[in-house]
């Protein structure tokens, strides 16, 4: 979708042995997930997956800040999975990205191109001398005589914090992608986006923030952020069992609680799933996109993320938004390599959903 990087020039040298192949990564607040695929006509297969932690605070406010532990982190993901690829795809935040609908007049690419600019200095709330830009042309209207497009706007400083680290790792970033627009392109792989009428909501609990992105017949109609995630459950469950944070994640992924199975760790989870369920049924009732009798609202929801299989939480959303809610399959339509673990990735593949949608953008498919 959107190349924020094609206006910059990157002279880096290719690093040495790597293949100009492309490799995925998404960079996120509390860890990276590296997802590897070769498209093969119409059809991708994964050949490499991996994902390690990273240490808290190594990103803050959408940017890289502690660059040395990110870089080592790409660079241990890249060697321990045995990638040969060079080429980064990667993602922005949502929440750092600009985003402004506009119509424009009917009009040739090299005209559109051209007037772009002069457009965004009215509706873009920031210098363009320090953003990069770029657009999405969504559709005709009026008779095909107006074209609705979708102007992209993220400070040069938050796209350069992203870079300079996969740089620094020895790559070279090929595309920056908005992690709204990768969730939407791994929906559109694995499901049918085409048939039926109503609105379908992809859910990604994350670390620190919950999205939302609903989608009419495939096409993004609303984006936003909740500032709750997975680690607002973690403190929680410290502050209301007097646990430290280590048992308190500990107890949140494995259910053990100071090594005694049979916690009830969906119980002392409600109170916080019944929050969060309650906040994305606000901001959807508030778009107006609830289930309706005449089937234009809300149809199903699809939950991913490091957070999205925490015990409840679906049947909570499901009963708050009275629609079915799945856990997402990323790589559902995706054949596997031979060396991606089937056990691991069934157990994992929500966390890889923005991954699996950075993995298959190619320059120039926009």
């Amino acid at each position: 979708m959107f190349e924020f990087l094609k206006k910059v020039n990157f002279s880096l040298p290719l690093s040495f042995g790597r293949q100009e192949g492309f490799v995925a990564l998404d960079i996120g607040s509390s860890s990276i997930k590296m997802v590897e695929t070769v498209i093969e006509g119409s059809a991708y297969r994964v050949v490499h997956l991996g994902v390690l932690p990273l240490p808290a605070k190594a990103i803050q406010n959408n940017l890289v800040v502690d660059q040395a532990p990110v870089i080592e982190t790409i660079r241990r993901l890249i060697q321990e999975n045995g990638v040969t690829s060079n080429k980064v795809i990667s993602a922005v935040p949502g929440r750092a990205v600009i985003m402004k609908k506009i119509q424009m007049p009917m009009q040739e690419e090299n005209e559109l191109e051209a007037n772009i600019e002069f457009e965004a200095n009215s509706v873009i709330p920031e210098n363009l001398d320090n953003v990069n830009l770029d657009y999405q042309v969504l559709n005709l209207t009026d008779g095909g005589r107006k074209l609705d497009v979708l102007l992209v706007a993220v400070k040069k400083e938050i796209v350069n914090s992203y870079t300079d680290v996969i740089q620094a790792a020895g790559l070279t970033p090929a595309i920056l992608d908005v992690d709204y627009f990768a969730l939407e392109n791994m929906y559109e792989a694995n499901y049918d986006t085409k048939s039926g009428d109503g609105v379908v909501g992809l859910i990604h609990v994350g670390a620190q923030y919950t999205s939302i992105t609903l989608l009419h017949k495939g096409v993004s109609i609303f984006t936003g952020d909740l500032p709750m995630g997975g680690e607002e459950f973690t403190d929680n469950l410290k502050r209301e069992l007097k646990i430290s944070a280590e048992a308190a994640e500990r107890f949140k992924l494995t259910g053990v609680l100071d090594g005694q199975k049979g916690s009830d760790l969906a119980a002392a989870l409600k109170p916080m799933a019944e929050n969060l369920a309650q906040e994305i049924r606000r901001r959807i009732r508030l778009y107006g996109a609830l289930p309706s009798d005449e089937g234009e609202g809300l149809k199903a929801v699809y939950l991913s993320g490091g957070n999205a299989k925490l015990p409840g939480l679906g049947e909570l959303l499901q009963e708050r938004m009275g629609v079915p809610v799945n856990l997402a399959e990323p790589f559902r339509n995706f054949s596997l390599g031979r060396n991606v673990d089937l056990t691991n990735l069934v157990e994992l593949a929500p966390l890889f959903a923005v991954g699996a949608g950075l993995s298959i953008r190619r320059p120039g498919d926009k």
